[in-house]
């Protein structure tokens, strides 16, 4: 029966059609009804529900049929029974909940394949079919994972490649897939994603129109944050076409439209590539400066607007240009193969002043109900970057913004607490990421600047900012400890530490009375002291535990009444650790060439110095400090035989290998010990102290140990 041309006998003819299916007797009535029902389906007259009523009258049986059936009607294409078996499946996923039923995720091998076969003028509608079906099983929660699983990455990327029926929307669903599981297709497929960034890249250098812009909307998907691009050749030269590409873009006269993609490209490159995909040389500085500038200026346009970001995807374009700006300013500070020449530093520098201005104009009409925004989440972050490095400039208006800083941090982690430690997002998907962010990881270093100086340092402490640091400091170890010990090298949650214990260090050397009246001080030296002697022993983390126990003694000088500290075993276990960091530093080193033994950094140590040198000095001046403070403490210090090694290094090595500074450093304990303590003195003395204590020119110690 032929259909019917109104749409109500359509839907009549569809009806029989559907009772034909229900009780055929055989194949040939059944397929009959079901051509009806595929012309039906077809023409795209169905609604959702007359498409589940096929669905529940012929089941998966059927097209499974038809798919795996060789044999053709007579005077049929030879895929006639599959391409009827594809435009049912079609048909069924425009259902969410028939699209990821196992038996449509179970058939993923044979869309593929599909997709891979070389394909005639008459099976183009087959081939739409599946694209849909594989769109559909996209859209599912499940569906993503099992594209990846069941090879259709390589799958798109070798139809994309071929330029056969329907290539574009093959590089539309790797562009949603990438969107989805980018580490996950490329751990499988790199080889592949591979030859279509290189087509993607060759494309966009050698398009004169339009092309060239809709690329760089493409493109950002196609840059992996990992595997680094710059390790494999064909990487490298993708990069250096997209590099190309962006210099051609970048050095014309563009219009808003033109330019943004652009510069979201330019940030992606950077984000998963630094600048190393910038060459060197006048060029490569020239398109650098370029880049930060237009940058600059992007941000400037944008952010001092009254209403700046009204404008669609604006948010997008001006964190594209941030991740720019971030890398200016690490270019600008960077000494070793710096890719800027200095004239070209200190103008990006005035200009990246300029940038921040308005960011700091933006970020200071922030309202309180926009607070989860994640885009000021990126302005914080990129202002953080420029705290951290340039301290002097717009300090007023930094100042100004301090307590909409730390309110900023503080709700932020307050209410984020469990994914305080989450990556950044990648940059595509900038928009709508809700997570909450740990931005105080991004302002520490600003503050730890900011600590150091009278006015932001007052206007931190007033800002709640010390109650904060130890909430946070609290939180980050406990992140730091819960993770197993094979797993951590420096991370950002002990980096986070660190500077937080710079920032105390700060307070406790300029605000002593702070500490003294705020529990959140009292709280901190508890911590400390349990928690040293669990870090001291674990071989990577010296620098934390150089921080942790040079706070903690200088620290126990302020808070000397404390009842903690007292002579109670976590005191005791605290300072004895303190004394194994100090004690352990310095070792006698021969010299291969003279044979003369010299004192030298600890080979433990050495690696470290640099971070831990400093801190060194100042944990052996507070130690001497705590000596006259806690009777208990020298004889704790007996108990570790640091004296007698300490004496055994001083006898063997050459004096002249012994700096004034470290001198003094040693001296400042020694004097405080023989003071303090009778038996101190006495194991001094017993290893020859009258004799070296000449020879090094410690004289409080030679008068000290003369005393009777």
């Amino acid at each position: 029966p032929a259909m019917a041309s109104g749409p109500g006998d359509g839907h009549s003819t569809l009806k029989r059609c559907l009772g034909v299916l229900r009780e055929a007797r055989n194949d040939s009535e059944q397929f009959a009804a079901l051509l009806l029902v595929t012309k039906a389906v077809r023409a795209g007259e169905l609604d959702a529900k007359t498409r589940r009523q096929i669905f529940d009258a012929i089941g998966f049986t059927f097209p499974n049929r038809l798919l795996t059936s060789r044999q053709p009607p007579a005077g049929c294409p030879p895929d006639t029974f599959q391409a009827l078996g594809f435009t049912l499946l079609a048909c069924f996923c425009t259902d969410p909940e028939l699209a990821s039923h196992s038996q449509i995720l179970n058939k993923i091998p044979t869309f593929n394949d599909v997709l891979v076969s070389p394909c005639n003028p008459e099976s183009t509608s087959m081939v739409d079919d599946v694209y849909q079906c594989l769109s559909a099983v996209l859209a599912t929660t499940r569906g993503p994972r099992e594209l990846v699983a069941k090879g259709t990455v390589s799958a798109l990327c070798q139809a994309y490649m071929s330029g056969s029926y329907g290539s574009d929307r093959a590089l539309t669903l790797l562009v949603g897939l990438l969107a989805i599981a980018e580490a996950k297709c490329w751990q499988r497929n790199a080889p592949h994603l591979l030859a279509v960034l290189s087509k993607l890249s060759n494309d966009f250098l050698k398009a004169e129109d339009m092309t060239k812009f809709e690329l760089c909307e493409v493109l950002p998907h196609f840059i992996p944050l990992s595997p680094p691009l710059m390790q494999d050749s064909q990487g490298c030269e993708c990069l250096h076409r997209l590099y190309k590409g962006l210099a051609n873009i970048l050095g014309s006269k563009l219009s808003q439209t033109q330019r943004d993609p652009a510069l979201k490209l330019a940030a992606c490159l950077v984000q998963a590539c630094g600048s190393e995909w910038i060459p060197a040389g006048s060029a490569g500085s020239k398109f650098l400066a370029l880049l930060v500038n237009l940058a600059c200026v992007e941000v400037r346009l944008t952010l001092e607007e009254p209403d700046p970001l009204e404008v669609e995807g604006k948010k997008e374009v001006v964190t594209a240009c941030y991740v720019l700006i971030e890398m200016g300013i690490q270019e600008c500070l960077r000494e070793e193969k710096p890719l800027l020449e200095e004239m070209q530093k200190i103008q990006l520098m005035r200009i990246m002043e300029e940038a921040f201005g308005a960011v700091i104009f933006y970020l200071r009409q922030v309202k309180q109900e926009e607070l989860q925004d994640p885009f000021i989440f990126a302005s914080v972050r990129i202002l953080g970057a420029w705290m951290a490095e340039e301290t002097s400039s717009l300090k007023q208006e930094i100042c100004e913004l301090l307590p909409f800083l730390v309110h900023y941090a503080k709700k932020l982690f307050q209410e984020g607490s469990p994914a305080v430690s989450l990556p950044q997002p990648k940059l595509v998907s900038t928009e709508g990421s809700a997570l909450p962010q740990d931005a105080l990881r991004f302002l520490l270093p600003g503050f730890c600047h900011l600590t150091a100086e009278d006015k932001p340092r007052d206007i931190l402490i007033s800002a709640g900012a010390p109650a904060l640091l130890w909430e946070y400091f609290l939180h980050q170890w406990e992140v730091l400890t819960s993770v197993p010990k094979s797993l951590t090298p420096l991370t950002s949650t002990e980096m986070s530490l660190q500077t937080a214990c710079g920032i105390f260090l700060n307070l406790v050397v300029t605000t002593p009375d702070l500490i003294r009246q705020d529990k959140t001080f009292s709280s901190l030296m508890d911590m400390l002291l349990k928690s040293l002697p669990l870090l001291l022993p674990q071989k990577d983390h010296l620098v934390l535990a150089a921080n942790m126990a040079t706070l903690g003694l200088m620290m126990a000088r302020i808070l000397a009444g404390s009842a903690a500290l007292q002579g109670t075993q976590s005191a005791q276990e605290f300072f004895r650790a303190a004394i194994l960091f100090l004690s352990q530093a310095h070792t006698a080193q021969a010299d291969p060439g003279s044979g003369a033994v010299a004192l030298a950094v600890s080979p433990a140590y050495s690696g470290a110095w640099p971070e831990v040198g400093e801190l060194w000095f100042l944990g052996m001046q507070a130690l001497a400090a705590c000596l006259p403070l806690f009777p208990w403490l020298p004889q704790a210090v007996l108990q570790t035989h640091w004296l007698e090694n300490l004496s055994e290094l001083l006898t063997h090595v050459t004096p002249a290998s012994v700096d004034f500074e470290l001198v003094a450093a040693f001296q400042g304990v020694l004097v405080e010990l023989a003071r303090a303590s009778r038996p101190c003195r006495d194991v001094i003395l017993s290893h020859q102290g009258t004799e070296w204590a000449n020879l090094y020119g410690m004289a409080a110690l030679e008068q000290c140990l003369s005393e009777q």
